[in-house]
């Protein structure tokens, strides 16, 4: 045994089978597989006898089982790592009491040394090749394709999972002896440390050693890594080796980051924290930028490791920070969020040093510079880190302001996360703000003024006193001296009349003192002296009153008023005690520092006040921003918009009703993200009140819902509506709230009318989920609501009627069921009580009874049988006490001429309300009795129909089943005829309904016909019924006539458009806008010829009009009621209105517009055609915006492609140079493709005269310049550059080049075609100046149809497809070149200027 060589630890396992030199150990035989297991089991038997020295003579068995480990059994391989796991566990148990042996030899402390170094080398290797084994097989597992991966998980790495953290904690031990003296009492060597470390690198390198069932193994890895940090002086090595895995294995960053940390503390390596962190920083930023592996096990490192040891972090923080103007914004996202956890765990608290303060603010700096980072990860990361920072009340009330205004502006960010995470911080501010529960600034803005002025009063009053004592009263006599001496030496001139008789000496010399002494403080130093000369003789040789004699008067006077000023006389101190004026100074003391005191607690107050109130005005104005986000397309923004106005709505702050608000439409939402969004919300703000009581908890859930519906709109209250019903459906809403709401309605509960008001339409919503609770109600609701009190205030009747009407069932979802309808009878209570309510408030004035009759004759027709009798009683009986008052006695009637609110004739006068009342009550009848024609009685009819059919069809089938069965083509016959007399029946039935509408409605015979000339003739009689109210309603109580009949509809169409077109109010245009839309749906056929006049409204000089006439536009066009071509301009122009709410409604139209297919791009040419011109009205600057609108629907590449040739070949064409720059504009917005730049070159001579204009080379170079940036390959590349050349030639030749473009293209330029002139001005008013020709009734459209094809001639297909611009060529020319998908579904008509013009 001595004169065994010595073991050297190979680099490689082949070095211990090449000769290494003299006394080097070298492999003598490596064994066959086959004779592997003989050789353990003599290794085995070794071992017994001799301890771990047997593997002196055993080593190449075991490096035999190495060398052949992918292909011996995985028996042999488990024997080999059980015996080495023995032999190395035995040789540790063994090796202190030898370490401890002083006599041990120098032979047998080598043959131990070489037995450690061979034992370990054998199991380390073994370890390694299971680990490397394990680890490939869980790759194989992985992957998907591969079969069975679950017998090769079971073969190869049982028994390793089983014995790998036993084995590490036997290396561990092993470790943590005092090997040294193995090495003669020097250093472990380098080369068996890393042995021994090498495996825990090796298993740390399994991308599965992060999961939790590999817990116990990572705790045992980091156990030996830090006894070899310790024990053996691997701080260097294991420093590079962390930094260099951190690189190459993102998985590992976390668990070298607990790893560390748990050196740090537990085993006091704090400085290993320092080595990784400095080489971490020593790292080139330029190559961490290309290295985004590296960069994400850094970072991951650096952040995990500050929420472990942030203390330790921040002391080696600086040199961290040069990676904070890296290119790599994943380092400074790390770093940053490291900063954050100092400043949350470390830097946080009222109680830091003034050098950790300055340390907090400058990365509190720091992380404020990087929200206006250039990438939109690192804003979006700094403000979730600032969310932790204020959710852990680590941010310092002086950062405040300046966090929030940055949040706020990040509002306005373009990326989705960026303003997703802005959001969530002003969320988190509100919830963890210092200064209340309740942050309304209005609240807040008079304490403030309050407080401040307090604050200036103490300020002012501690002037005085602070400034007081600090001049001596020596001083003073010093400054009143030259004032004394002159009033004194006016003593010795002749005194004025009664002066002496005032000023007489005091019997005492303490008095008289006094009373110099009070002088001269008034500053009467005149009378002061003349008294001091009077005691100096009354008093003479008493203190204070001694003078040296009468040769010195003057002087004797000064020097005692002097004394007594100055409080030397000894006369006056020689009373009081020497403690007494020591005490006194004291207490002026302990006075002065009090008001100190209050000051400066006041200042406090002020400045609190202040922060409180600069933070809710910041509020204010975020709560502006977020409303507009509740309709981004980011699904997540709304989301996280919708949960901040939750938050904001528990601090009472009062625009935060208006978010809420905004907020309902949203129910609507597709998304069924948004949809349950919304709902959380309002069952967060309304469902869980914090009272205890079931009766509290529906008082304040009441409360609530009633205040969103005060002034609210019928869009806000059909949304509550909404949710309120899905409420009721899941029984979310208690029945404590139906209870207390009926007790409103019916007063037992003390309430307002608001709240009355608001419980009935509470009812109604709830009704809506479900009907029983009015159903079964219905007689309280008639008694309670439509009471003799209604006639006071008829908005409670009204809102009843709306309650009552959601008995009524849909008659199309009626239609699929076999039962009849829900209806009432006739002669019900409900309806007596609607008819007697309605002719009672007819002759009182009240502008809240018209809303009342129409719900009121909508639930008549709704749910009476019979209800075209009930309604003509209500006419029949109004238009009595119409005619009663009428014919009123003369001497009424003379007065009336003189009353304002009375109209006249000539043969009588009424007063106004009334026949208002008389006009809205006829054509709230007229057009109800036409839905109810319509809609109930057709649905009643087929249903009855179906089931007489359904009847004889069983019938027929039983007769037919009694007889003997002769042929089925009978039978088929039988089917075909039932089921044709189910289509013609339908026939029969539409046309039944249309000839009662046409022939029967407006006869001589019913009762409407009679009230026809009266609303004609307040419509043609303007001057004489001057009344907008009256005007309004008789326009619009004509529309709904015209519903009745087309013949009746095409007699006053002329009369309807009139009045739209030349009214001087608006609320007549407005309604009448709303009844030709009606008609265009009812009557297409009749209305169509008039489409122009219906766009002429968008440029109404009412902004109340336009949006009507938008709102209404749009419903027709996206109904495919009216024309769209050459006119849908007109609602393009409504983008660049002035009013937002108007610009809201185009943008709405054209976003529903998008969905339909093609529309947009079909539409794009004509609408860039028309207000292109220069006869439009359009400034440039507002046709861009329009356009940047508009292609922002352009999303297709075909269309894009498509539009880049059109607008080419519209320069030919284009007249002006605001025309090419108009086009080139167009060509700007465009997402150019590689086919877009080609179709570009192909067209270049239909643009290049143009280029000499600078703004349309700049449009050019733009288009390129945006090519460039979308990453283009290197063949188009050589194309843009060609067409950059070309264009930058054409722009310097100038003039020259035009006309050398000219000629080389052979285009002629067009002679511009003879147009119509257009008004220039966008929003021109009413002209009343328009002749009567403008309102002829257009021809009939079959009638133009065949006129045209009369005239027009045969002609070849067009090939330029777009020249929208040009009237010459008709319509079906500019669809000449359209494909298939992108033809419209109707055909368009053509206009009427161009009928007039043929006329």
């Amino acid at each position: 045994m001595a004169a065994a060589p010595e073991f050297h630890l190979p680099l490689a396992p082949a070095d211990l089978l090449r000769d290494g030199g003299p006394g080097r150990y070298v492999v003598q035989e490596v064994l066959a597989a086959r004779e592997l297991p003989p050789a353990l089991a003599a290794f085995r038997a070794a071992f017994r006898a001799q301890g771990a020295l047997a593997v002196l003579q055993h080593f190449d068995c075991v490096y035999s089982v190495l060398h052949h480990f992918r292909t011996v059994g995985t028996a042999v391989k488990e024997d080999a790592l059980e015996l080495m796991m023995h032999v190395v566990s035995h040789h540790s148990n063994e090796l202190p009491t030898i370490l401890s042996d002083s006599g041990l030899s120098h032979t047998d402390r080598a043959a131990h040394l070489n037995a450690l170094k061979m034992n370990c080398y054998l199991l380390t290797g073994l370890m390694d090749a299971f680990e490397m084994e394990t680890c490939k097989n869980s790759c194989l597992e992985a992957d998907p394709g591969r079969k069975n991966r679950k017998n090769h998980a079971k073969t190869s790495g049982s028994l390793w999972e089983e014995e790998r953290e036993p084995l590490l904690r036997l290396l561990t031990q092993l470790l943590q002896l005092d090997l040294r003296q193995l090495w003669g009492g020097l250093a472990v060597e380098e080369e068996f440390v890393s042995l021994m470390t090498g495996s825990c690198y090796r298993i740390l390198e399994n991308p599965s050693i992060g999961l939790q069932r590999y817990r116990v193994t990572r705790e045992a890895v980091t156990h030996l890594l830090a006894a070899a940090l310790v024990h053996c002086d691997h701080m260097f090595s294991a420093t590079l080796k962390i930094t260099q895995m951190l690189q190459h294995f993102e998985h590992v960053a976390p668990v070298f980051a607990q790893a560390v940390s748990l050196w740090a503390k537990e085993y006091g390596l704090k400085s290993l924290v320092g080595e990784l962190l400095r080489e971490i920083g020593q790292k080139c930023p330029q190559d961490l930028a290309r290295e985004a592996s590296g960069v994400k096990g850094y970072a991951t490192f650096i952040s995990e490791l500050a929420e472990q040891i942030p203390t330790l972090v921040l002391s080696n923080m600086s040199v961290l920070l040069p990676h904070l103007d890296g290119e790599s914004y994943t380092m400074r996202n790390a770093i940053l969020a490291a900063m954050a956890e100092v400043l949350v765990q470390v830097l946080n608290g009222d109680q830091l040093e003034e050098a950790a303060r300055g340390t907090r603010d400058k990365f509190l700096d720091m992380l404020q510079a990087h929200v206006c980072d250039v990438h939109s990860f690192v804003r979006s990361r700094v403000l979730q880190l600032f969310t932790r920072i204020v959710q852990c009340k680590a941010l310092p009330l002086t950062q405040f302001q300046s966090v929030v205004s940055l949040a706020v502006g990040r509002l306005k960010d373009k990326s989705v996360l960026v303003v997703k995470n802005a959001i969530q911080l002003l969320a988190a501010f509100l919830s963890n703000n210092p200064f209340s529960s309740k942050l309304s600034w209005t609240d807040l803005d008079e304490p403030l003024k309050k407080e401040v002025q307090k604050l200036k009063e103490m300020r002012d009053r501690s002037r005085p006193t602070a400034v007081a004592p600090v001049i001596a009263p020596e001083e003073e006599w010093e400054a009143m001296l030259p004032e004394v001496r002159a009033a004194t030496q006016q003593l010795f001139q002749p005194l004025q009349e009664g002066e002496e008789e005032v000023l007489e000496v005091e019997e005492t010399v303490e008095k008289t003192v006094e009373q110099i002494t009070g002088l001269l403080k008034k500053l009467n130093y005149k009378s002061a002296a003349r008294l001091t000369q009077k005691a100096l003789c009354r008093f003479q040789g008493k203190e204070p009153f001694i003078g040296p004699g009468e040769e010195n008067e003057e002087a004797t006077i000064l020097g005692v008023l002097k004394r007594l000023y100055t409080g030397s006389c000894p006369g006056e101190n020689s009373e009081d005690p020497p403690c007494d004026s020591s005490s006194d100074k004291i207490e002026e003391v302990v006075q002065e520092e009090q008001p100190q005191t209050e000051l400066v607690k006041q200042e406090m107050l002020v400045h609190y006040l202040q922060d409180a109130y600069n933070f809710s005005v910041k509020i204010t104005e975020a709560l502006n921003l977020i409303s507009k986000m509740m309709y981004e397309n980011s699904v997540s923004v709304v989301q996280e918009a919708i949960e901040f106005f939750v938050t904001v709505s528990q601090f009472g702050v009062p625009q935060a009703l208006l978010g809420v608000r905004r907020m309902l439409p949203l129910v609507w939402s597709k998304e069924p993200g948004i949809k349950e969004a919304v709902l959380n919300a309002y069952r967060q703000l309304y469902l869980s009140p914090s009272e205890d009581s079931e009766r509290a908890k529906a008082q304040a859930l009441v409360h609530s819902l009633s205040l969103i519906m005060v002034d609210a709109s019928l869009a806000t209250i059909q949304c509550l509506e909404e949710i309120i019903s899905e409420f009721v459906q899941k029984d979310e809403i208690k029945p404590a709230v139906t209870q207390l709401l009926w007790e409103r309605f019916t007063e037992k509960s003390p309430c307002s009318s608001l709240e009355r008001r608001a419980a009935v339409m509470l009812l109604g919503m709830m009704a809506r989920g479900k009907p029983e609770i009015i159903g079964s109600n219905l007689d309280i609701l008639v008694t309670m609501g439509l009471s003799e009190k209604a006639c006071e205030d008829y908005r409670l009747p009204q809102e009843v009627c709306n309650v009552i009407s959601n008995l009524a069932g849909n008659p199309k979802t009626a239609l699929e069921k076999s039962s009849a309808p829900f209806r009432l009878p006739q002669n019900h209570m409900l309806f007596g009580c609607l008819s007697e309510t309605v002719s009672k408030g007819f002759a009182q004035p009240s502008s809240h009874w018209i809303p009342f009759m129409e719900a009121a004759v909508t639930l008549i027709y709704q749910l009476a049988e019979g209800a075209e009798e009930i309604c003509a009683d209500i006419l029949h009986v109004c238009s009595q006490q119409a005619l009663e008052k009428l014919q009123e006695p003369d001497e009424q009637k003379a007065d009336a001429e003189d009353s304002p609110h009375r109209v006249s004739d000539g043969s009588g006068s009424l007063s106004t309300f009334l026949l208002l009342h008389l006009v809205a009550l006829v054509g709230q009848v007229a057009l109800q009795q036409v839905a109810y024609l319509e809609v109930s009685v057709s649905a009643e009819l087929r249903r009855r129909r179906l089931l007489k059919e359904e009847k004889t069809k069983k019938q027929s089938d039983t007769s037919t089943n009694k007889q003997r069965p002769q042929s089925t083509g009978n039978e088929t016959t039988m089917e075909e005829e039932l089921g044709l007399v189910g289509a013609t029946a339908d026939d029969t039935e539409v046309e039944l309904i249309r000839n009662i509408c046409e022939t029967e409605l407006l006869d001589e015979k019913h009762l409407l016909s009679a009230f026809v000339p009266l609303v004609l003739k307040i419509c043609n009689n303007p001057g004489l019924y001057s009344d907008s109210a009256l005007s309004a309603a008789a326009a619009l109580t004509l529309g709904k006539l015209c519903m009745i009949s087309s013949e009746f509809c095409d007699s006053h169409l002329r009369l309807l458009f009139t009045m739209m077109e030349k009214s001087t109010l608006p609320d007549v245009r407005s309604n009448l806008i709303i009844a030709a839309g009606d008609l265009a749906i009812r009557f297409p056929n009749l209305v169509e010829p008039w489409t122009s006049h219906l766009y002429a409204r968008l440029r109404d000089p009412c902004p109340s009009v336009r949006q009507t006439a938008g709102l209404v536009m749009t419903h027709l066009i996206l109904k495919d009621m009216v024309k769209v071509k050459g006119q849908v301009s007109e609602m393009a122009t409504l983008l660049i209105d002035p009013e937002e709410a108007i610009v809201q409604v185009a943008q709405n139209f054209f976003g529903e517009l998008a969905n339909k297919g093609n529309a947009v791009y079909n539409l794009l040419p004509d609408i860039i055609s028309h207000l292109s011109d220069p006869n439009s009205g359009i400034e440039e600057e507002s046709f861009h915006t329009i356009m940047r609108h508009l292609f922002s629907y352009i999303t297709k590449d075909k269309q894009t492609e498509s539009l880049v040739e059109k607008l080419c070949q519209r320069f030919r064409t284009a007249r002006t140079e605001r025309q090419y720059r108009d086009l080139s504009h167009c060509l700007a917005l465009l997402p150019i493709s590689e086919r877009g730049l080609h179709k570009l070159q192909d067209n270049y001579d239909c643009f290049a005269d143009k280029l000499q204009d600078p703004a349309v080379y700049n449009c050019f170079q733009t288009v390129l310049a945006r090519f460039r940036r979308a990453g283009v390959k290197p063949e188009t590349k050589t194309l843009a550059e060609e067409l950059e050349q070309k264009l930058s030639a054409s722009h310097n030749r100038g003039l020259d080049s035009t006309e050398t473009c000219q000629d080389g293209s052979q285009t002629p330029m067009p002679v511009p075609a003879k147009r119509k002139p257009i008004e220039s001005s966008c929003r021109q008013p009413l002209s009343p100046a328009n002749s009567d020709n403008d309102f002829v009734t257009p021809l009939s459209r079959t009638l133009r149809n065949h006129k045209r094809a009369q005239k027009r001639p045969p002609r070849k297909k067009t090939i330029i497809t777009f020249s929208s611009d040009e009237e010459n060529n008709s319509e079906d020319e500019l669809l000449g070149e359209l494909r298939e998908e992108e033809t419209p579904t109707k055909t368009t008509p053509i206009t009427r200027s161009s009928a007039r013009r043929r006329r």
